[in-house]
């Protein structure tokens, strides 16, 4: 019999919700609780020390929320699984903690038995959503008004000019070569500028930015053309 167990933490800020989590997840043999977090910056501190398998991710928290707990524990520990828990199923952070790499996502009220199963299945690498989720973790964002579309929102206006050359290239469909040679710069360093405008943009990769930014081209600069 295998005695390898998936070792758990908890991150909510409320006590309650975690000491009920733990009694519920402790009673089954496979699963293991091995340390508690009031927010993000708190789980982020344990994870080297803890080195959980799967987090159990509140994402309203004071301090640091579950949406950025979520990018830094996918960018620094690949090998951590997310599982975010919500208490409303339209929770706006949901959506950014799936674009950022969280491996499903499920109500605070699912049933121990489901929530272990989708503890296991999200271990092994699949995703996991609740009951009538998916279709609200997929769907696409509201068009921009034509009023919005005269100018950029912020979070494209905080690009650099440099990264919003690189970021309209993309949208028109441009490999990083193509970027590079467009541009006189070197692949990697395209590559550093994607990274970039992933990150300020809270997306997973290029697909996501360029329908994220394909709005917004006729205000992005092209002064290749």
């Amino acid at each position: 019999m295998n005695d390898v167990k998936i070792r758990l933490l908890l991150v909510d800020d409320q006590m309650i919700i975690r000491q009920g989590l733990r009694s519920l997840l402790e009673a089954k043999p496979d699963l293991e609780v091995v340390g508690e977090a009031e927010n993000g910056k708190a789980a982020i501190a344990q994870l080297e020390t803890l080195q959980p398998d799967v987090v159990l991710m509140d994402v309203r928290m004071p301090v640091m929320d579950g949406v950025a707990a979520t990018r830094i524990i996918c960018q620094q520990f690949s090998e951590t699984k997310v599982l975010v828990l919500t208490t409303f199923d339209d929770d706006e952070y949901v959506s950014q903690a799936m674009r950022l790499g969280a491996r499903g996502y499920l109500l605070k009220d699912t049933h121990s038995d489901d929530l272990a199963a989708a503890i296991r299945a999200v271990h092994k690498g699949y995703t996991q959503m609740g009951p009538g989720l998916l279709e609200k973790a997929i769907a696409p964002p509201p068009l921009p008004t034509p009023m919005q579309l005269n100018s950029l929102p912020p979070e494209l206006a905080g690009l650099t000019a440099r990264e919003r050359e690189v970021l309209a290239l993309i949208v028109s469909g441009a490999s990083n070569r193509e970027i590079a040679g467009t541009l006189y710069i070197s692949e990697r360093t395209v590559k550093n500028h994607i990274t970039s405008i992933l990150s300020q943009l809270q997306l997973r990769d290029r697909t996501q930015a360029a329908m994220f930014a394909s709005p917004y081209l006729h205000l992005l600069p092209k002064k290749w053309v």
